[in-house]
């Protein structure tokens, strides 16, 4: 047979050449470890966006409508927060602060605006730079500038750049908001010229003025994962190693696991780095996932190996342990690693990379442990006989007659007494499990990359270089929100395409803002928006003659022209009022954008289905699009991909199972019987997300077919060594002997594992420990249902093939 042939060869060159294996290992080692210095990184929630239909049409409005002054990639934020941003001294200081950053080369400013500009601007109009306009600001006196604030309040969006408190009468506010833009190309470079920004901004004004926009954000992103690796990594290496001591006792073999596991994860994100793979915030859950299976190969290697010491030398040992165990390994390598690709399926590249670079790391895994451990394993006790350093603790984990054996073996117990109630018992909890689970919701948000408002305690005590930075972002989200208009205020903006000189085209937007779905903010009945139509009443109101113009060209009176739409364009790009017709209108005429705002609380979902409704309103092409937009198409994309990747994982790894239990023991129906406890975990684990209400997110939409993945690796273990223990005794002999032996190390992996993977829990970010959490708990949920609930499948399966008269 050729599984039996390939094991044969790989038996014969791990005792025969032991030390060639570990140093080609070591010279692969050498090229992998190139690719690591290679390895990017990728962060934000950018990288999951790309190819969405609703972020190319919000693409296609960026690149076709700009105002001058708009928020933009390439737009700062100034936050002023003190007793009474209008006072003089807080003006100033603006004012100061926007100078500064004016004439700092390196961040090529081309524009600043602020409430204390437009206050500096009514005291003097010829002041047009920020030192003229701090100029004027120093020589009024406190009454002038009451004065100035209360005309200034009267332009539009002069307001909304101050707190909800701005009181003009008294001129006062406690929170402004000011803008700097910057010459930068497609936002290129903006992290760097934020990051100078800010301490340009903290040397002039100190603490109360701060730096904010997408530039702060990509660095917090950034610096998140370093600082979760920075925490996650040495707590889970300690974990590890307690529980490691544990199973192994001896400080030799525990030097081989974890050389052994580190250089999977060498070879991992080395592979990564070569071939130009980023690394992501998703990519952190990689680790660990490779340290549970590849502890989980190395304790079942070393504890197999002490099990047939005791009947046999070190050759015959290691003879009987790699040709039972390397099929095993293959088994599990096989359906994790389609656990893992099943995520290929996603039409998310992020959801992708983690798939491909996950399977590949579970394949390098069973590389390591099953052919480089054993190897080394075997050299080195060779060496320790040679020079006669003394062996340590040699037994097993489980043996017969210790207590955790005995536990073991009450799945066996119930087996024996009650097989088919008891998986009554254990299906009908898992079929209310997963009815429950239809409840998970689906998230995607970017808030869920970022670290909480408050670092917890725990995580502030730690030492350096342990403890996590100063993050600010979530801080600033939250204040801007309960603080400002624009804060409790959503957008969606629907790209309309068509030609907008026909005599219709106004009057179609017009008429899709009478009436709109509930969440728009409406004012008698029609969405406040802006577009075309909105510009044109606007300045209306300022031109008598455009008024004139419009009036002459207006059918029905409502104030939108419906002929010689081109006159009145032309005569609007001419006038004052053109960067506002060019942030609504491409240049070409042949495509508008409405910019519609809705209620801060409607929920994402919501807002979406409301958007698509009012794009399908106008009589043109329209696309809905927008922030909110966007991260809910993710969002139905990651639900998509969740039960997508499931359904592939679990029917792939059902035939993958089956056609290997057929061609391995003869008994293809053992692959059922191998996947019934994994079918148990996933029922049980979607049931525990809506239990804890953590919803599928960016990360945790993997899990399911994650769980597959690992979880299949504890089922495996004990139905393929019950497969070979059943050749040779009765099945409850075979049972018992299995749960014992292989139990033993089952405990000592999901021990190691759980703890492992557990540690995620500390990383900053709410996703990384949301996803920690949920592993750990399909790998507990995993080890419960193989241990204690595959004897009574075993011993259903026996029955019914001995009623059945079947052969396989």
């Amino acid at each position: 047979m050729a599984a039996e042939s390939a094991v044969e060869r790989v038996d014969r060159l791990v005792i025969n050449r032991p030390g060639a294996v570990v140093l080609a290992v070591l010279l692969v080692t050498v090229v992998f470890a190139v690719g690591l210095g290679q390895v990017s990184t990728e962060s934000g929630t950018d990288e999951f966006t790309t190819d969405v239909p609703a972020q190319d049409a919000l693409d296609d409005v960026n690149r076709e409508f700009a105002e001058p002054f708009a928020t933009s990639t390439t737009g700062t934020t100034l936050i002023q927060r003190e007793s009474n941003v209008l006072a003089k001294p807080a003006l100033v200081r603006m004012l100061a602060a926007q100078e500064a950053l004016a004439e700092r080369d390196g961040l090529r400013v081309t524009g600043t605006t602020s409430p204390a500009a437009a206050v500096a601007r009514q005291l003097d109009p010829a002041a047009r730079t920020p030192e003229d306009q701090a100029d004027a600001v120093r020589r009024a006196t406190p009454a002038e500038i009451d004065r100035a604030v209360r005309r200034a309040a009267q332009r539009p969006g002069f307001a909304s750049s101050l707190s909800n408190d701005f009181n003009a009468e008294s001129a006062t506010a406690s929170a402004a908001i000011g803008s700097v833009t910057h010459r930068l190309p497609g936002g290129d470079g903006i992290t760097a010229v934020q990051l100078e920004s800010a301490r340009v901004v903290d040397a002039t004004a100190g603490q109360r003025i701060s730096v904010f926009g997408s530039g702060i954000v990509n660095d917090e992103f950034s610096r998140v994962i370093f600082d979760s690796l920075a925490i996650v990594v040495p707590a889970a290496a300690l974990f590890i190693l307690l529980f490691l001591v544990v199973a192994f006792r001896d400080p030799f073999d525990l030097l081989l696991g974890v050389v052994s596991l580190v250089l999977a994860v060498v070879w991992t994100f080395g592979f990564t780095g070569l071939v130009g793979i980023p690394f992501s915030q998703l990519l952190i859950a990689v680790p660990p996932l490779l340290l549970a299976v590849g502890i989980d190969f190395g304790i079942h290697s070393v504890n197999r190996y002490r099990e047939e010491l005791g009947r046999t030398d070190r050759d015959g040992a290691m003879t009987v342990t790699l040709r039972q165990l390397l099929v095993a390994f293959f088994i599990v390598t096989g359906t994790t690693v389609i656990g893992f690709a099943a995520n290929g399926t996603s039409s998310l590249g992020p959801i992708r990379d983690f798939g491909l670079v996950a399977a590949v790391g579970i394949t390098f895994t069973f590389v390591l442990f099953g052919v480089f451990l054993p190897a080394a394993k075997l050299s080195l006790d060779r060496l320790r006989e040679r020079v006669g350093v003394p062996q340590f603790s040699q037994s097993a984990l489980g043996g017969e007659g210790s207590l955790l054996g005995r536990v073991l073996t009450s799945g066996v117990f119930v087996a024996r007494r009650a097989p088919r109630a008891f998986l009554a018992l254990v299906v009908l909890l898992s079929v209310v499990s997963g009815a429950y689970a239809t409840g998970v919701s689906t998230s995607f948000q970017q808030e869920d990359f970022l670290p909480p408002e408050e670092t917890p305690d725990y995580l502030e005590e730690l030492p350096e270089p342990f403890r996590p930075g100063e993050y600010t972002v979530t801080a600033t989200l939250n204040f801007l929100e309960n603080n400002f208009e624009s804060g409790n205020q959503q957008s969606v903006t629907v790209y309309v395409q068509g030609p907008m000189e026909r005599d219709y085209a106004l009057e179609a937007i017009h008429r899709a803002g009478r009436d709109p779905p509930a969440g728009f903010v409406t004012d008698d009945r029609r969405t406040d928006s802006r577009s075309p139509a909105t510009v044109i009443s606007s300045y209306a109101d300022q031109d008598p003659e455009f008024a004139a113009l419009v009036a002459r060209n207006d059918r029905n009176d409502n104030g939108i022209p419906d002929d010689n739409l081109g006159e009145v364009y032309d005569y609007l790009a001419a006038s004052p009022a053109a960067p506002q017709l060019e942030g609504v209108l491409a240049d070409d005429r042949r495509s508008a954008q409405v910019v519609y705002t809705a209620e801060g609380d409607v929920p994402q979902d919501e807002l979406a289905a409301a958007g698509a409704e009012i794009a399908d309103s106008q009589r043109y092409e329209a696309t809905a699009t927008g922030q909110t937009i966007v991260f809910q198409s993710v969002s139905d994309i990651i639900l998509r991909s969740a039960l997508t990747s499931l359904a592939l994982a679990l029917a792939l790894t059902a035939l993958f199972l089956v056609v290997i239990y057929r061609l391995l023991t003869g008994y293809a129906s053992l692959g059922l019987v191998n996947l019934v406890p994994i079918v148990l975990t996933v029922a049980g684990l979607a049931g525990a997300m809506r239990l804890f209400a953590i919803p599928f997110n960016a990360l945790t939409a993997t899990i399911l077919s994650i769980t597959i993945g690992l979880g299949i690796d504890y089922s495996v273990h004990v139905v393929h060594r019950f497969a070979d223990e059943y050749e040779q005794r009765e099945l409850f002999d075979a049972l018992e002997r299995t749960v014992r032996g292989t139990g033993g190390a089952l405990t000592g992996s999901m021990l190691t594992t759980v703890t492992g993977i557990g540690v995620l829990v500390l990383a900053i970010t709410p996703i990384l420990g949301q996803f920690g959490l949920l592993t750990g708990l399909s790998i507990l949920l995993a080890y419960l249902a193989s241990v204690f609930v595959t004897p009574s499948v075993v011993v259903v399966w026996a029955g019914a093939r001995e009623r059945l008269g079947l052969a396989g």
